[in-house]
């Protein structure tokens, strides 16, 4: 059985536009959902990245929740026919607070999957309102759990297969810790890319306030270099037939373009066609 991508709704998030896209609207509240990912057709069911916590810890950023009743873990895994204690590992993209936020649910069987680097960097201090005391406290007491628990070190391995067709990657971007999730799906490589690309259409269809040909702009809350990121979001356009980040809708991709986006799954329906680009203007 080929592999699959579910995309899970975890509810929306209000925040300042420019943190998003660097200055774009700077003052301005947007509305963006926060997604999960389901991959099945394995051994197993694995899931990326959790959500937050609670409607009231996004205040603590100064951000508005929006999840209700629907949006619970549970009951988006029961879509899909999938109970908390069926998946077997839970991977994140990075620790941020709307990433990480209910891994607690998961019992101790269910194996947390994240980047060495970025528990380090959690507890840093350099981020603190982002990693929130009760999600990191609680990856903390994973440590201690036989088998709840696993490092990767992606910086110094390079890319691991966590399991046949799924590959963990360091992105090189947003945290100093992120990571790419690569899912070979029969249509191509799916790229669960995290917080790398924020906005589809501003930072890479038509980039806002860009110039350079083909350049991509950057989001407003990195923790790495410019120049980083522009080259990391550049590297999952290339590499990649299907993008999904996790405040966004998922994209398809050819030849580094996107041309499409998708919803509900991965191969999935097309749902908005957009014009391929001119490379080579009148």
């Amino acid at each position: 059985m080929a592999l699959e991508i579910k995309v899970l709704d975890y509810g929306d998030i209000e925040l300042e536009s420019s943190f998003l896209v660097l200055g774009r609207d700077c003052g301005r509240t947007r509305r963006v959902p926060t997604l999960g990912f389901l991959i099945l057709g394995g051994a197993y069911p694995i899931l990326v990245d959790t959500g937050y916590r609670s409607n009231q810890i996004m205040e603590t950023l100064g951000m508005r929740g929006l999840q209700f009743h629907e949006n619970m873990i549970e009951n988006q895994l029961s879509k899909h026919g999938v109970r908390m204690g069926d998946v077997r590992f839970v991977l994140h993209t990075h620790l941020h607070i709307d990433h990480a936020g209910k891994d607690d649910l998961f019992p101790m069987n269910s194996t947390v999957v994240v980047n060495r680097r970025e528990l380090e960097y959690s507890v840093s201090g350099l981020m603190h309102p982002q990693y929130p005391a009760p999600d990191i406290k609680h990856l903390i007491d994973r440590l201690h759990g036989k088998g709840a628990l696993r490092f990767l070190d992606l910086e110094i391995s390079g890319p691991v297969e966590l399991m046949p067709g799924v590959y963990c990657e360091a992105a090189g971007a947003h945290t100093e810790g992120s990571m790419n999730v690569h899912v070979h799906t029969s249509e191509g490589v799916a790229t669960i890319c995290g917080d790398v690309i924020y906005d589809i259409n501003d930072q890479i269809v038509e980039p806002f306030r860009q110039n350079n040909d083909g350049e991509p702009q950057t989001t407003g809350n990195h923790g790495t270099t410019k120049r980083a990121e522009k080259a990391a979001i550049k590297k999952v356009l290339a590499n990649a037939r299907f993008i999904l980040p996790v405040h966004d809708r998922p994209a398809r991709v050819e030849s580094g373009v996107v041309v499409a986006r998708l919803q509900d799954s991965v191969p999935g329906p097309i749902v908005q066609t957009l014009p391929k680009r001119n490379w080579f203007p009148a």
